[in-house]
């Protein structure tokens, strides 16, 4: 099982900036972890594990930017923060279009990456709230029939009771009947909680 406070896992090649980075983050209050290789991290992954990955882009055997793609694969969503060298700038690009978060350049101020981290975390945070949301969201979908399902298609798309009843084949009275029980198992206070809902599960 994942802990619920975050951890940041820092993966690099080189011993001593790995101890150092990892005083760095302890002394913040939080926990940390380090690898000495993308394939030792991988090993004792766990996607649910709320944190921030600390990533050199250049290691032997598996590349920081390999790691990220097989994060991407493996559709987890933990930031990464990138440690590159000066001559790694264009492929720290890359990499943020592939969805990193942020990327540091070596020698860097421990208040930088201090700064970074904490931005990792609370992306982190924000991302894992609003799955839980939708997740809880998909659920009470999953809770209505294929009636009820069609019928808050057509109301979320701001069509009135006698069109969706046109559409359907439906009785304007069954129309209320079924929008009344969609409203009351997707625990909408309004249409406009319904329309939110749906857009939230749809993006």
């Amino acid at each position: 099982m994942a802990n619920e406070d975050p951890i940041i896992f820092v993966v690099d090649d080189d011993e001593a900036v790995r101890l150092s980075t990892e005083m760095l983050i302890k002394s913040m209050g939080l926990r940390v972890e380090s690898f000495h290789s993308a394939a030792e991290f991988l090993e004792d992954f766990d996607p649910q594990q709320p944190g921030c990955v600390i990533l050199d882009i250049r290691m032997p055997g598996m590349s920081g930017l390999e790691l990220q793609q097989h994060l991407n694969e493996m559709k987890a969503s933990i930031p990464i923060v990138f440690v590159t060298g000066h001559g790694d700038v264009p492929m720290a690009v890359k990499a943020m279009k592939a969805g990193a978060v942020d990327f540091i350049q070596k020698p860097f101020r421990d208040q930088e990456l201090i700064d970074r981290v904490h931005a990792a975390l609370d992306e982190d945070h924000e991302k894992r709230e609003e799955s839980a949301i939708v997740g809880e969201i998909n659920t009470r979908i999953k809770a209505l029939t294929s009636r009820e399902f069609e019928v808050m298609g057509l109301v979320v798309e701001g069509k009135p009771n006698k069109e969706v009843a046109f559409d359907l084949g439906l009785s304007p009275r069954t129309v209320e009947i079924h929008r009344a029980r969609v409203m009351h198992k997707m625990r909408a206070g309004s249409l406009a909680d319904l329309v939110r809902m749906a857009l939230r599960v749809r993006r």
